[in-house]
Formats: structure tokens, C-alpha cells, sequence
């Protein structure tokens, strides 16, 4: 597990900054996010004050990459691009959490670099991860102006025939499971979306289309919602679609893989995050996914095509 617990003894007071930096060999700011992101303990109490004094028994807890061997598929001095498999979350959800991509990142990069934005557990596809401060910041900028475009794969249920263009607004639901309030609804008081749909290729023996989704807002869980508003859900979609019942039992992990392919036609969500387009000081930059994931559908979905 990336999050481990080290346990210190200091006999004397000292200042917190100054020990954690000597004990850990870690740089200031990096010590003045461990106090702040509360993970440091005295005598079993969680000190948040960058300017306490440490004496007795300290635990801190810490973050130490694991690293399986995943590398970028794009690189550059500033930023790197992450082709992310189906199933590997961006970031740890809480400290028990396991390998996740951030993982990665950290072994290779170190402590500054981050994915600049998230794609969603299930959704397999690219990741633009900024490899210092000065990096994150612009190409954050870059994302919060619209100035990058996304282009997702997916696969979806039915014949589409022609492009759709949904103009929907998308609000969170009020749930009491917490996890299940991240599934989000078509509702007239949520936030603006927009997202363009494109057919690509349709498949008679499995009645689905292979569609190219360009998402001109960010919000939750938007392609999917949207491609479930107009009938065309993407196959293997556990929550757009399905019983609250089994929704529930989805988040909970008590879904087989098999029951998963009986209900939601696939074995995973078909949806990729499959180009990149930007431009970063003046060079532009047109990223695509080397996957080839009209396979992969067809592998989770269990038929062999007729391509």
C-alpha cells in the first residue's frame, strides 16, 4: 500500500519543519504539505501547525510510490502523457487505498509532478500529467479556459445513425449513500453540458455503434449520462441505465465480472479518452491514444467480430 506510517522518538522538543526535513530528507515544502494535509502525529494526536514543536512519539504518515512498470506513451521536458488502463484510478480515493496511476507518476517525476486532470476508474485512455510546478500551472490554465481539446471512444448500444449534438444541463443527485450521490441526472436547475456526438462504425451482430465523443464541458460522469439521455448508453456501464439495487451493489464491489457481462453487456465500461490537442508555449500538440479499443470492446463484450 502506497500510504505507510513511520515511527519517531524525540527526546528533546524541536521544531516540527526542521525534524521532519532531517529524518525524512525531504525538502520544506514538502514537510509544510505533510503538517498541513494533517500526517503527522504526536502522542497520538494530529498536528496541523507548520510551527509546532515535536518531542515524544511522532508517526508520520507518508506516501511512497509503488511502481509496476507503466510507462508514458508521450514525453516531453514539462509533460508527460499516460495511455491509463481500464480499472486503475488516477489518484488514491483515502490512505488505504492501493497502486493507483498516481503511483507512477511520483516513482518517476517525484513529489511536484500531477495529473493535471481526471478520467474516471473505469475509463480507460490518456492522462496528462505535468512534471513540475511551473508545467501544472499553465497546462491547468490551458484546461480551465477550454484551450485543450478531449476526444473520447466509445461504444454504445443501438444503431446511431447520424451526429447528436446534447445540450443538457447535468445536476448531482441528493443520495444518502455518498458514493452513490456521484451518479448525476439530466435535470432543468443543473450546470450547463454539451457534448457532440459522432457515429463512427456501426455492428449489426451486436447492435452497438462505435462513437466519437467530444465533450465541451466537464462535468460528472457527462458522456455517459448524456449518451444514456438519448438511448444510445455505452455498453458495460454499470450505473447509467441499472437498477438502484444493483448500482448499490456495483460500488460495493459485489458484482462478478460475469453477472456484470449478463446485465450490462460487457465486462467493463466501453469508453476511452482517445486524443489530446493543445498547444504549450507555442507548439502544438495532437496526442492520440495508441489502443486499439474497438478490440478491447469486443474482448469485454466476449465476441469475436466479423471486422
Amino acid at each position: 500500500m502506497p500510504f505507510v506510517t513511520k515511527k519517531f522518538h524525540s527526546s528533546f522538543p524541536q521544531q516540527g519543519l526542521i525534524f521532519l526535513i532531517h529524518e525524512l530528507g525531504i525538502t520544506r515544502s514538502e514537510a509544510q504539505r505533510l503538517i498541513a494535509k494533517g500526517r503527522i502525529t504526536q502522542n497520538g494526536i494530529v498536528l496541523t501547525d507548520q510551527f509546532c514543536m515535536l518531542v515524544g512519539d511522532i508517526e508520520v504518515i507518508c506516501f511512497e510510490p509503488l511502481s509496476y512498470g507503466l510507462k508514458p506513451m508521450f514525453v516531453t521536458n514539462d509533460f508527460v502523457v499516460y495511455d491509463k488502463p481500464n480499472g486503475l484510478c488516477v489518484h488514491p480515493n483515502s490512505r488505504r487505498s492501493g497502486y493507483s496511476l498516481n503511483d507512477e507518476i511520483k516513482h518517476m517525476y517525484g513529489s511536484d509532478a500531477n495529473a493535471t486532470h481526471r478520467i474516471d476508474q473505469e475509463t480507460s485512455g490518456l492522462v496528462l500529467v505535468s512534471c513540475n510546478k511551473k508545467s501544472e500551472s499553465v497546462l491547468k490554465r490551458l484546461f480551465a479556459e477550454r484551450q485543450i481539446v478531449k476526444k473520447y471512444l466509445a461504444m454504445v448500444k443501438g444503431n446511431m445513425a447520424s451526429p447528436i449534438d446534447i445540450n443538457e444541463p447535468i445536476l448531482r443527485t441528493n443520495h444518502p449513500n455518498l458514493l452513490v450521490s456521484m451518479v448525476v441526472k439530466i435535470a432543468p436547475e443543473g450546470k450547463n453540458a454539451r457534448t457532440l456526438i459522432t457515429p463512427l462504425r456501426y455492428f449489426p451482430e451486436t447492435d452497438t455503434t462505435l462513437v466519437e465523443a467530444s465533450p465541451l464541458t466537464g462535468r460528472t460522469h457527462q458522456i455517459r449520462v448524456h449518451l444514456f439521455h438519448v438511448k444510445h448508453p455505452i455498453v458495460g456501464d454499470p450505473v447509467y441505465g441499472q437498477e438502484e439495487v444493483d448500482i448499490v451493489r456495483y460500488i460495493n464491489k459485489e458484482i462478478s465480472r460475469e453477472e456484470r457481462l449478463g446485465k450490462c453487456g460487457a465486462t467493463r465500461l466501453l469508453l476511452h479518452a482517445h486524443s489530446l490537442e493543445f498547444t504549450y508555449e507555442g507548439q502544438f500538440h495532437h496526442i492520440i491514444s495508441e489502443e486499439d479499443f474497438t478490440a478491447r470492446c469486443f474482448e469485454a463484450m466476449k465476441i469475436t467480430p466479423h471486422l
